[in-house]
């Protein structure tokens, strides 16, 4: 198995950071890139002439790597927003079909398509949040929903943020495919932990930021669009989405025609000199480690996390249900914010999230440091 990887952050062995799901520590390799990179951009004249454009290329490759797609196929963004902007400009859902999203989602898989929903002539379908903790079943009923306009669209995290839900895109994709509809994943929260193969899935978009899972900083963004939508307009005009328009040639506007791939959907002001190259270090560190490698330790974490407060009077959702590196603990009434801030005062960083605990380890954590949660929740709850 994986073992820790604590000795590759700066992290205090007195800090027990629990909350990946928010945001991940930066590996020292990307805090030392990063402080190199900001003299770089105070020396602007030793850049080299080609240096953007390695970095672009590097970091798309980094990204497409996780999920096994073509890099040609990945455009530069800097948020999931973006993305999914992106992606409702270039695809068209039919006119009298419906959008199936997840109750309580992200809002970025969310309100784009709420904002679109009367003047294009669909509705928002929602699926409501599961009391047993399986979306997959639920997703797959409001598909299935006899008598229901037809599906045009999944717009849907591959795991839900709140509650860690895990929903299998597999299955999903297969009762989509059967009603020609599309489908666009938010694997915000799955990312580099869990496997997946666009090869194999064919969705028609996947987006992923790199701040959480990813190791990386915020503001870097990727969105994966198969090669069936990559003829549509970009959200933004941009020389580097068209075929020549190049400040160096003696004609600046040559041909305006946008390049056949997922460029033309890269964002504007890409060359990110900072950020981009800390990025690519850690979707890199996470290619490296292997999304199995990954999941099997996180969800040894996890599963010693539930065994540790099973008799706690928590709610804990079931593991087949459940995303092996995200464990949402329930209590009657709602876990009060008060026991969050007690275990911060104590060095445990954990997050409220609709009314639960989202604990949310990652390849840094250890054992000491979730037994040193049991410990705190033990102490607050008997107590």
């Amino acid at each position: 198995m994986l073992p820790s990887q604590r000795h590759l952050f700066e992290i205090p062995r007195e800090v027990c950071y629990l909350n990946s799901a928010s945001y991940s520590p930066l590996p020292l390799k990307t805090l030392d890139a990063g402080r190199m990179a900001v003299g770089r951009k105070g020396q602007p004249w030793r850049i080299e002439a080609d240096f953007a454009a390695r970095q672009h290329e590097r970091a798309r490759s980094a990204a497409a790597r996780l999920i096994n797609a073509d890099p040609n196929d990945v455009a530069l963004i800097p948020a999931i927003s973006y993305g999914v902007a992106t992606v409702a400009k270039a695809l068209t859902v039919p006119r009298g079909t419906r959008v199936v999203v997840l109750e309580n989602d992200h809002s970025s898989p969310v309100l784009e398509w709420h904002a679109r929903a009367e003047t294009h002539g669909f509705v928002v379908d929602t699926v409501r949040q599961p009391t047993d903790g399986d979306w997959t079943s639920a997703v797959l009923a409001t598909v299935e929903r006899p008598g229901a306009p037809p599906v045009g669209l999944a717009s849907i995290s591959s795991v839900h943020w709140s509650d860690g839900g895990m929903i299998d895109v597999d299955r999903v994709q297969a009762v989509l495919r059967r009603q020609g509809a599309m489908f666009v994943i938010d694997a915000t929260q799955s990312a580099g932990v869990v496997a997946m193969d666009v090869t194999k899935l064919d969705p028609d978009a996947v987006i992923f930021p790199t701040y959480k899972w990813l190791i990386g900083p915020y503001g870097r963004a990727f969105l994966y669009i198969a090669k069936r939508h990559q003829n549509g307009v970009p959200l933004e005009q941009t020389s580097a989405g068209r075929r020549n328009v190049n400040s160096e040639n003696p004609v600046y506007f040559g041909d305006l025609a946008y390049v056949d791939n997922a460029r033309r959907y890269d964002m504007g002001e890409r060359d990110h000199f900072i950020t981009l190259e800390m990025a690519s270090i850690g979707m890199e560190m996470m290619a490296e480690w292997g999304a199995a490698a990954v999941s099997e330790r996180l969800a040894m974490l996890t599963q010693r996390i539930a065994e540790g407060v099973r008799d706690l009077g928590l709610d804990v959702p079931a593991q087949g249900v459940r995303a092996p590196h995200i464990l949402s603990l329930g209590i009657a009434g709602g876990i009060p914010k008060e026991l969050i801030a007690r275990l911060a005062a104590e060095n445990i960083h954990v997050a409220l999230r609709l009314g639960r605990m989202r604990i949310s380890p990652h390849v840094f954590n250890d054992e000491a440091d979730l037994d040193r949660l049991v410990a705190a929740l033990s102490k607050a709850l008997r107590g």
